[in-house]
């Protein structure tokens, strides 16, 4: 007898500013699932998303997105919406797929997790950069002892953003509506690869500062990580640099290999341009003189959506879990989490001048 076919999940896109683009052709390159409806507060960009993609329906809230049954709810919202959204979607029985950082605050992320468990429904959160294949190169090499445990780190991540880049969206560079800076919005993806790597974060020692512009949340900051491990990290982070000089993540592990993980322009596949092991170093030119530096978001987004691809397409694949056949997402609630709760301790670390124990992390309200 042959098995039944299912028929094509039911996806919802909450949001259609700029990054809905990428969840739009991702989902699109998926026979298993079909976009039925988007969403957004305004309603006539809703509705010229939805003409522009051909897709069936167009709402003005969640609630009414929702009450016509979705399976999947892709989120695509300013980052302190994500929450109620989220907990909404699972209420109604949808799986979720929420763009990073999962929340702005540790006790909404944890609520968001919960609620998620509680429901029977999948969480996953957008860190589209772990499946680069030179991510997955790397941490195959901590993974099959190539470098093995992890002993120092370093995430830099030093980013050009124009003054219009704040100015033409007013949620950006405040912290009630962004909820941070070059932390929240930027590094969150390196900090997330860097704990990936290197394993549970216990202590965090961060300074944050703005310098060159306009806005109530920093433009630079950074911080020495501790590991459960005994491994420790640090991290620069700023998008005050002019010209960009794009992100590199060095790993070097107990057997005294080091790799380096690099992608410049911001956007572009990362690649590995540092191989050090057995007293033969492999390297590639990090910074062609050919190559502008500064790249545009759009491009920036444009870029990326092979990336988005790969994990939604995973997400899709992990759905199958509710027939007993599945597993989780590659990127699930809790480590997002994870690496929020790093880049809180970060601001509470600048905010007393002491370490932090991430068990001690405050929450996003007491920073504002």
């Amino acid at each position: 007898m042959t098995a039944a076919v299912r028929p094509p999940y039911r996806v919802g896109i909450v949001g259609c500013g700029a990054i809905s683009r990428n969840h739009l052709e991702a989902f699109a390159a998926l026979p298993e699932a079909v976009v039925v409806a988007v969403c957004d507060v305004d309603a006539d960009r809703a509705r010229s998303t939805a003409e522009r993609w051909g897709i069936e329906h167009a709402y003005g809230s969640v609630e009414e997105l929702l009450a016509a049954g979705v399976d999947v709810v892709s989120v695509c919202t300013p980052h302190p919406t994500h929450e109620a959204v989220v907990l909404a979607s699972a209420a109604a029985g949808a799986h979720v797929l929420c763009e990073k950082p999962i929340a702005t605050d540790l006790a909404a992320a944890e609520r968001m997790v919960a609620a998620c468990d509680a429901a029977g429904v999948r969480l996953g959160v957008l860190f589209q950069r772990r499946f680069w294949p030179a991510a997955q190169r790397l941490r195959a090499a901590v993974d099959d002892g190539t470098l093995g445990r992890p002993i120092l780190g370093h995430a830099s991540v030093l980013l050009h953003r124009e003054p219009e880049y704040f100015s033409s969206a007013a949620w950006r560079g405040t912290w009630a509506s962004d909820g941070g800076g070059v932390l929240m919005t930027q590094a969150i993806h390196y900090i997330d690869l860097l704990q990936w790597l290197m394993g549970e974060a216990v202590e965090v020692h961060g300074h944050i500062g703005t310098f060159r512009h306009a806005i109530e949340v920093e433009d630079s900051a950074t911080a020495v990580l501790k590991f459960a491990s005994g491994a420790m990290a640090t991290l620069s982070a700023s998008t005050a640099a002019s010209p960009s000089l794009g992100i590199s993540i060095r790993i070097t592990g107990e057997t005294g290999a080091t790799a380096e993980l690099s992608e410049f322009p911001e956007g572009t596949d990362g690649r590995v341009t540092i191989w050090a092991r057995g007293g033969a170093i492999e390297s590639e030119q990090v910074h062609p003189a050919d190559v502008d530096p500064n790249v545009d978001l759009a491009a920036i987004n444009g870029q990326l959506i092979p990336h988005h691809t790969a994990q939604v397409r995973d997400f899709v694949s992990a759905l199958s879990a509710n027939d007993g056949t599945g597993r989780e997402p590659a990127i699930t609630g809790s480590d997002a989490t994870a690496a929020l709760r790093i880049l809180l301790a970060v601001y509470e670390s600048s905010r007393t001048g002491s370490p932090v124990r991430l068990n001690q992390t405050a929450t996003q309200e007491a920073l504002a």
